[in-house]
C-alpha cells in the first residue's frame, strides 16, 4: 500500500512502512473479524453496510476464493508440514507467531493454546465458518484444558455455548458469560488473521504451527 502524503510503502499484512520517508514505522493493528454477513448481522441487526460503487459492480469477482485458490502462488516454501494453499489462522503474541491449520481447527474447535506465555482459546463460530481468538483467562484466573463445547445440530444458532469448567460457566460467541458465576464478564479478545500458509509464512518466518 502506497500513502498519498508521504509517498511510503507499506506492506499490507504487517503494517510495516518498507520503503520512503516512514520506513522503519508500523501502523497499529485495529482489532477486526472474519465473519459471514448473517452471523455479524445476527449481532448488529441495525449495522450499516458498505454499498459496492455502482461504476465498478462488474468488476467485483462472486467467486474471489476459489479463482485466486487456483492461480499459482509467487513464493512457496518447500519443506515445511503445510502446503502453499492451506488456509491457516495466524496470530502473534509479542515476538512469537503461530499458525493454526484450518482444517485442523474446524475439527477441533475449541481449541485452547498457549503462546508466549498467553493462554488463548480459539472458537468457530455457530456458521461453522466464522471464528474469533480470545485469552482463556477469567477475571485473572486461566479457564484451562479441560473446557468443552456444547453445539446442538440443527439448533437455533442463538443456542450456540462455551462451557468452562473452571467458573462453570456458559459463554456466547462473543466471549461473554450468559449464564454461571462468571456471568457478566467478557474474554478479551485477540487480533487474528485468515490467510494462505504461504503468504503468512512469508511474513512470518519463525512462526510455529499447532499441533494436536
Amino acid at each position: 500500500m502506497r500513502d498519498k502524503e508521504t509517498g511510503s510503502w507499506w506492506q499490507q499484512i504487517t503494517g510495516k512502512a518498507i520503503y520512503g520517508p516512514m520506513k522503519g514505522a508500523a501502523l497499529d493493528l485495529v482489532l477486526s473479524d472474519e465473519l459471514t454477513f448473517a452471523e455479524w448481522r445476527s449481532e448488529f441487526p441495525t449495522g450499516k453496510v458498505l454499498a459496492p460503487i455502482a461504476k465498478f459492480k462488474k468488476e467485483y469477482d462472486p467467486n474471489w476464493e476459489p479463482d485466486v485458490a487456483k492461480l499459482p502462488v509467487v513464493i512457496s516454501f518447500p519443506g515445511t508440514e503445510l502446503k502453499s494453499r492451506d488456509v491457516v489462522i495466524g496470530l502473534t503474541i509479542g515476538d512469537a507467531a503461530r499458525a493454526y491449520p484450518w482444517d485442523t481447527f474446524a475439527k477441533q474447535s475449541p481449541v485452547v493454546d498457549r503462546v508466549n506465555g498467553t493462554p488463548l482459546l480459539l472458537v468457530l463460530g455457530p456458521d461453522g465458518k466464522s471464528f474469533r481468538v480470545f485469552v482463556a483467562r477469567i477475571g485473572g484466573q486461566e479457564a484451562g484444558q479441560d473446557a468443552e463445547f456444547f453445539l446442538q445440530p440443527n439448533a437455533d444458532p442463538k443456542e450456540w455455548s462455551l462451557f468452562d469448567t473452571t467458573t462453570n460457566s456458559q459463554w456466547n460467541f462473543q466471549g461473554c458469560a450468559i449464564s454461571g458465576a462468571a456471568q457478566g464478564r467478557c474474554l478479551d479478545r485477540i487480533p487474528a488473521l485468515k490467510d494462505y500458509w504461504f503468504d503468512w509464512r512469508n511474513y512470518h518466518h519463525d512462526t510455529s504451527v499447532y499441533k494436536h
